[in-house]
């Protein structure tokens, strides 16, 4: 396996190979970019949905089957911005998504196989450009692009995600190296890796660790939070979901969709599969199996690779090495510690804040499903399978 064959790269991990702040789209996307760059002012309006309605519709299809990749995924993030802000951006949700937003989300989603909404790769992956072109992607030199009410909180939400997912690359490129390295049974080099790998982890939550640094929990919950919802097991959408007008194959049906969430990164689940930690069946794991489907298409293959062919933890476990046991545990324990970090804010962020009505429960993460028992249960299976 090679990073570049999944569209990653071990600088950057997961996260776009461009960054947007490069990207020009099409002159038929002015009236877009020009929303979707003042759109902390429309939402401040209180009137968002009047002037999106008075978008036009680019009829994106075809562009959208033959644009560069760089530039639909740049359209993706703008767009899904415009469609949480129209859905989120007033006191009462609506039933209907015009078709002027509608045609080209559903156009630019399907082009890169996934849900017409915001994803995490549009939230963060795809969102983000270094200040200093020549400099790292360190948290002091990056920022968010596409915002919604802008601001520290939002910007630095997003900017600690960013850094975390650089700083995964290495993870990433020494799990597929692994794959080979198992194969071949070259135990000095599986542990070195995996030592590297332990390292990569500390300074993943060096990153982690500052989030309340600028992101305060109560700013998060009333004034973040809010735009990243979904329309799946919402209580905002008592019809099942949102009717996406003028998209014929969807036939006026209310469409069920998860909301943006940081369950749809692709590290732990990587991590899972190259380790081969399972998890048995409950309501997380089902929504977990089901947020596969809205990664990015390329990252989804990588993950399924990784799964079909890992044989780390039988070769692990056949080696006589201490030591190189003891480096594969450590990792196993640091994804069961990411799990407790997670745990941790979702507490603080979300479950300790008070609800202020549909669409913002404390108990139920934005993807739309009760989480706080389950992250717990998911943890300790996760620390459970070290080998021996």
């Amino acid at each position: 396996m090679e990073l570049q064959d999944y569209g990653m790269s071990r600088e950057r991990g997961y996260l776009s190979h461009y960054e947007i702040d490069s990207i020009t789209l099409p002159s038929q996307f002015d009236a877009v970019t020009q929303a979707a760059g003042n759109l902390s002012g429309l939402l401040s309006s209180g009137r968002v949905r009047h002037w999106l309605d008075q978008l036009p519709d680019p009829r994106l299809e075809e562009w959208a089957k033959e644009a560069p990749d760089e530039e639909v995924r740049t359209a993706m993030v703008h767009y899904s911005f415009l469609v949480q802000s129209y859905v989120w951006g007033e006191p009462t949700a609506p039933k209907h998504l015009p078709a002027n937003l509608a045609r080209p989300m559903v156009a630019i989603s399907d082009r890169l196989g996934q849900a017409p909404l915001l994803p995490y790769s549009g939230y963060v992956l795809d969102n983000w450009a270094r200040i200093d072109k020549a400099g790292p992607i360190t948290l002091d030199n990056i920022a968010m692009v596409q915002n919604f009410v802008g601001g520290d909180d939002e910007n630095w939400f997003v900017m600690i995600h960013v850094a975390i997912e650089a700083e995964a690359g290495v993870l990433l490129d020494n799990a597929a190296k692994l794959v080979t390295i198992a194969k071949n049974g070259d135990e000095a080099e599986a542990e070195r890796l995996l030592v590297e790998m332990d390292a990569a982890w500390e300074r993943i939550y060096g990153h982690f660790a500052r989030m309340g640094e600028r992101c305060d929990p109560y700013i998060y919950f009333h004034r973040v939070r809010p735009y990243i919802h979904g329309w799946a097991n919402n209580p905002a959408f008592p019809a099942g979901g949102l009717v996406y007008e003028g998209v014929d194959k969807l036939g006026g049906k209310p469409q069920a969709l998860r909301g943006q969430t940081g369950s749809q990164s692709s590290i732990v689940p990587a991590m899972d599969a190259l380790f081969q930690v399972g998890h048995s069946d409950d309501p997380l794991k089902s929504f977990l199996d089901e947020l596969h489907h809205y990664r990015p298409v390329q990252h989804r293959r990588f993950i399924e690779d990784l799964a079909a062919q890992s044989t780390l933890r039988t070769f692990v476990e056949a080696s006589g090495s201490r030591s190189l046991k003891d480096a594969f545990n450590a990792c196993v324990q640091q994804a069961a510690r990411f799990r407790t970090r997670h745990l941790e804010y979702a507490a603080s962020y979300i479950n300790k804040q008070m609800s202020t009505g549909s669409g913002n429960d404390p108990d139920v993460g934005t993807g739309g499903t009760p989480f706080m028992k389950y992250l717990k249960k998911h943890r300790d299976e996760n620390r459970e399978q070290v080998v021996a």
